[in-house]
C-alpha cells in the first residue's frame, strides 16, 4: 500500500539523486541494507514464513505512539522518494520505516488517517480486553450477550475502516454483515450455554468447563456469516483473474468462490486457539495450589494469556494463504481458458 497523492520534488543543497529501483537482492529482511521498494514488503510474500513475519510487522503496536508530526515527517519522506530526490543521510532503513508509519495510520485509498483502535496496529490491543470480556468464567445471559455484540461491533469497525475503497460496498452490506454477525454470535453463544447448563448428567465441574468453550463456536459462525454476508455479491459477478503481467484475463466466479472460501477459513482459524487455548490452560492452573491460595489471579491471568495468544494467532492465520493468490488455468471458465495460453493465473483473495 502507498501513498496516493500528488508529490512535488524535493530539492536542496543536501539533497542526492536516487537511483533507479533495483530487485532486492537475498539479504536477511531484518537487516537495514535491505532495498527500498515503494509499496512492497520487506518479506517474501510467497512464503508462509514471510507473509507471517509481514503480518507481525504491520500489527507492530509501537506505530500507535506515532505522533501527527511523525507522519507528516514519514510522507513527506515517501514524497522525496517518489519524486527521486532524497534528503542525504537518508537511508533503506528510514525509508522503510516511513513507509510502514504511513502504511499503519493512513488509509491507501482514501488518504484518510484511520482512527487508533480500528488500525490493524490497534487490532490486538483494543481487541484484547473484548478477548478477556469473552472468556470470562460462569458469564450470565447479560454478559454473554453485550461482549459477543462488542466484539463484533468492533470486528465490522475493523473491516470498515481497513476496506477496498476502490470498490465501494453499498451501505445496506455492511449493515447486513453487522447485524448478521451480532444475531449469529449472540443466538450461538446463548444457545449453546442454555443447552449446557439444561443437560443433565453433567457435574457443575465439567458444565464450568464446557462453557468456557461456548465463545469459539460463536465467534466462528459470526464471522464465517460475516465473510459470505458482505461478500456474497462476488458470487453473482465473480472477481478480476490476471495473469502474470498484470492483465485482466476474465470475471470468474469460480476464482470468487476460492477467495470466499479461504477467506472464511482464515476466520475460523483465527479465533480457534484464542478460545480454546486459554480455557485448557486456566482448567489446569485452576487445580493447582497457587491458585486455591490466589484466586483473584484468575482474571489477570486469564486477561494476559488471551492477550498473549490473540497477538500470536492473528499473523499465523492471515498469512495463512497470499493476498495474491493463484489458480490454474484449467479450473477456471472456459472463456477465460480461451483467452490465454498462462497455465496459472492470479486473483486478489481479500482479507
Amino acid at each position: 500500500m502507498a501513498l496516493e497523492q500528488a508529490n512535488q520534488p524535493i530539492k536542496s543543497a543536501v539533497a542526492s539523486k536516487l537511483p533507479a529501483p533495483t530487485e532486492a537482492p537475498r539479504v536477511s529482511p531484518f537487516s537495514d541494507d535491505v532495498p527500498f521498494q515503494l509499496g512492497k514488503s520487506k518479506f517474501d510474500l510467497s512464503t508462509y514464513s514471510g507473509r507471517v513475519l509481514h503480518f507481525f510487522n504491520v500489527i507492530d503496536p509501537r506505530t500507535l505512539f506515532t505522533s501527527d508530526s511523525e507522519l507528516k515527517n514519514a510522507q513527506a519522506l515517501l514524497t522525496a522518494y517518489k519524486s527521486g530526490w532524497l534528503p542525504s543521510g537518508i537511508g533503506n532503513k528510514e525509508l522503510w520505516e516511513a513507509q510502514k508509519t504511513v502504511q499503519s495510520m493512513v488509509h491507501p485509498d482514501t488518504g484518510d488517517t484511520i482512527p487508533m483502535p480500528f488500525r490493524m496496529s490497534g487490532y490486538v490491543p483494543f481487541g484484547s480486553p473484548i478477548v478477556a470480556g469473552l472468556l470470562l468464567p460462569n458469564p450470565t445471559l447479560g454478559s454473554i450477550i453485550f461482549w459477543q455484540w462488542l466484539n463484533q461491533s468492533h470486528n465490522a469497525c475493523v473491516n470498515y475502516c481497513n476496506r477496498n475503497a476502490t470498490k465501494p460496498t453499498s451501505t445496506s452490506q455492511f449493515v447486513q454483515g453487522y447485524l448478521g454477525a451480532v444475531t449469529a454470535a449472540v443466538g450461538v453463544a446463548v444457545g449453546i450455554n442454555q443447552m449446557i447448563a439444561r443437560a443433565k448428567g453433567i457435574s457443575p465441574a465439567t458444565r464450568s468447563v464446557l462453557q468456557k468453550f461456548v465463545p469459539f463456536p460463536a465467534v466462528c459462525t459470526a464471522n464465517v456469516l460475516n465473510v459470505f454476508l458482505m461478500r456474497r455479491q462476488e458470487l453473482k459477478t465473480g472477481v478480476e483473474v490476471y495473469d502474470k503481467s498484470l492483465r485482466v484475463v476474465g470475471v470468474s466466479k469460480v476464482a470468487a468462490y476460492d477467495a470466499i472460501k479461504d477467506t472464511a477459513l482464515t476466520r475460523i482459524v483465527l479465533p480457534a486457539p484464542i478460545y480454546t487455548i486459554p480455557p485448557i490452560i486456566m482448567a489446569t492452573l485452576e487445580r493447582t495450589s497457587l491458585f486455591k491460595r490466589f484466586p483473584r489471579s484468575y482474571l489477570p491471568v486469564n486477561a494476559s494469556l488471551g492477550a498473549l495468544i490473540f497477538a500470536l494467532a492473528l499473523p499465523l492465520a492471515i498469512g495463512l494463504f497470499p493476498q495474491e493468490s493463484t489458480i490454474p488455468r484449467h479450473k477456471l471458465e472456459k472463456e477465460i481458458q480461451d483467452a490465454t495460453t498462462d497455465e496459472l493465473l492470479y486473483y486478489n483473495k481479500g482479507l
